[in-house]
């Protein structure tokens, strides 16, 4: 019992550190861009470089969060239950995947020691004047190091079993730098699929993602410090610092009564309509979608107020249920969509356009919703509320400052004033005003709670974009997108049956992976074959998203159908027949996106 006891004491000097630290560096990277916007009022700058300290933050915060989510077991994984929450029993296949992680994760903080000391031969090499790169890329090390620490503990309260994997871990090493296992070549084969296998058993996604880039990388005898060379240089992208902080924005909003008065606004502006209040779920998951970035926050978050209502008013449970379901993924084409933000980085287009080019495709899903919700409120004779004029404005004030933040958005987007980071930063500032000092939902001692759990998916999702980008870096090496490109010039000469095939291929990929990983493994493989077919850049973004939208409702394995039934407590069957009729509405409108490149282009210059 003492040694659990000392573990756990362990365990939780790391979460204050971890929480204290987060904290920290989430006000740095909200106060220096909102100062930044601020201070061009009067025509100065008072920080220099501040939009290099802001993306070098962006880093930080990415392991940082990444620290408190392997902690807290909140690593993004494909299994609803983690791997290495505790088992009152043995299992082998677990055993093998928590190994492996451990292996992993130790493997990736070996690469990224070696990156630092690589870049500390380079001190010239700076961040801003005094400030050498190598100091910025210490996290990495520092949290890849305490993560594996963090999954060795969690692995088994028994010191035999940990102790099991440490040696097995030393041994590992030993034999792997003799080097003669690299020219046997089958152990790449048997520890690959190990990995794969290991993602069933609930191994974290960054984790798979990193092992098959190091297994890759190792085989090729390339140094594996290219891995976090390469999430150094995803993470500090200058669009990616919008990604904690509108996701921040989106938290608070949530942790606020927001969605409570947004309800009553929508319900006294649409009940009145047959299948009015399906309608106000489409448009508030979606508004909650787009700010989180998640649609399984907003299942999560929203579904406990959004489904009573649907029951109460009549609307049938299959019907309820398939709505919350589908309409989590609904706002992923509007800003501030985080999946919008990674691709436009990722494949290098104007993050600007492709929020424009969203907007037509994202209100077509939402009409076409609409109107299936509409004649289902006449086909199950749901009783309509009378219009109140009266109602109606006294929601509009009770909400007057939460309905100027789609505006504020826009105004700092458009206008040029603000860049999209400082856009974002002051949103921040803007939610925080309103819910803490005019609504007085929020005090401030509830702020630490909420940026510590947005720190947690941040760093989740961050984590394997960073990953990921190592694994595409091989991927590009090895001259994959140029072979495929050959492949497919010779298999395929119609535009629109490359089309219907990406159709296919982004539908499974929404299944099987998260889309943040699906993104950056994905577009530098199939935005080349894009452009050889005369896809507009922009089009392939909007196709992209609205395809993997769709993978998230596509049985048997859409990630949201799984998190439906975890939060209603339903079977997986009646899931699966809630959402069919949804996910046939929605494959039309993806149809019409993918074939009808105005819709998405309309707006395009």
């Amino acid at each position: 019992m003492a040694g659990i006891r000392d573990k756990y004491l362990i365990l939780r000097m790391l979460e204050k550190g971890e929480s204290l630290l987060a904290l920290l560096v989430y006000a740095a990277i909200v106060l220096v861009p909102a100062i930044e916007a601020l201070t061009r009022l009067f025509n100065v700058s008072i920080i220099p470089g501040a939009p290099i300290w802001t993306q070098h933050l962006t880093l930080w915060i990415a392991f940082i969060g990444a620290m408190i989510a392997s902690q807290n077991n909140k690593l993004l994984a494909l299994t609803n239950k983690p791997l290495f929450a505790h088992d009152r029993s043995y299992n082998l296949g677990k055993f093998i995947a928590r190994f492996l992680s451990v292996l992993i994760v130790t493997s990736l903080t070996i690469a990224s020691i070696k990156l630092v000391m690589i870049e500390f031969q380079y001190s010239s090499n700076v961040v801003v004047p005094g400030v050498p790169i190598w100091i910025a890329e210490l996290i990495m090390p520092i949290g890849f190091a305490v993560m594996a620490f963090q999954l060795l503990y969690q692995s088994s309260n028994s010191k035999f079993y940990r102790g099991i994997i440490f040696i097995m871990i030393i041994f590992w090493f030993i034999i792997s730098y003799s080097g003669f296992l690299q020219e046997l070549g089958w152990p790449i084969w048997v520890f690959g699929t190990m990995i794969v296998v290991s993602l069933v058993y609930g191994m974290p996604i960054f984790i798979g993602l990193g092992g098959l880039a190091v297994l890759l990388f190792w085989k090729d005898y390339t140094p594996i410090s290219a891995i976090p060379a390469e999430t150094y240089r995803i993470v500090v992208s200058p669009s990616l610092p919008t990604i904690p902080l509108f996701t921040l924005a989106g938290f608070i909003l949530a942790e606020s009564g927001a969605s409570r008065r947004m309800m009553n606004l929508f319900q006294s502006a649409f009940a009145w309509i047959p299948g009015g209040t399906p309608i106000i779920v489409v448009i508030l998951c979606g508004f909650f979608t787009a700010m989180t970035g998640g649609s399984g926050v907003t299942i999560l978050a929203l579904g406990g107020l959004l489904y009573p209502l649907l029951r109460k008013e009549g609307y049938s449970e299959l019907f309820s249920l398939g709505l919350i379901t589908v309409a989590g993924s609904l706002g992923l084409l509007f800003p501030p969509s985080l999946p919008l933000i990674i691709y436009s980085v990722s494949a290098g287009v104007s993050v600007k356009d492709t929020f424009i080019a969203g907007f037509l495709p994202g209100t077509l899903l939402i009409l076409l919703i609409g109107i299936w919700a509409v004649y289902q409120g006449k086909l199950q004779k749901v009783a309509r509320v009378p219009f109140s004029l009266k109602k109606l404005f006294t929601a509009i004030k009770e909400t007057m400052w939460e309905i100027l933040i789609p505006i504020f958005i826009l105004f700092g987007i458009f206008t040029g004033y603000m860049t999209l980071v400082e856009t974002a930063a002051a949103l921040v500032v803007y939610t925080l005003i309103i819910e803490i000092y005019f609504y007085k939902d929020l005090s401030w001692r509830n702020i630490p709670k909420i940026i510590i759990d947005c720190t947690a998916l941040i760093g989740g999702v961050l984590i394997i974009l960073g990953v990921a980008m190592g694994l595409t870096s091989y991927l590009v090496d090895a001259q994959i997108p140029a072979t495929l490109l050959t492949w497919v010039k010779t298999a395929i000469s119609s535009k629109y049956a490359f089309l219907l095939m990406l159709n296919i291929l982004l539908l499974l990929v929404g299944c099987l992976m998260d889309i943040f990983s699906a993104i950056i493994v994905f577009v530098p493989l199939l935005a080349p074959l894009g452009e050889y077919f005369g896809i507009h850049p922009v089009h392939m973004a909007i196709i992209f998203i609205a395809n993997l939208e769709l993978g998230f409702i596509t049985p048997p394995v859409g990630m949201n159908l799984f998190l439906s039934a975890y939060r209603f407590e339903k079977p997986m069957s009646k899931v699966y027949r809630s959402t069919l009729p949804f996910f046939i509405v929605r494959l039309l409108a993806v149809l019409a996106i993918t074939y009808i490149p105005i819709i998405s282009l309309g707006f395009i210059k």
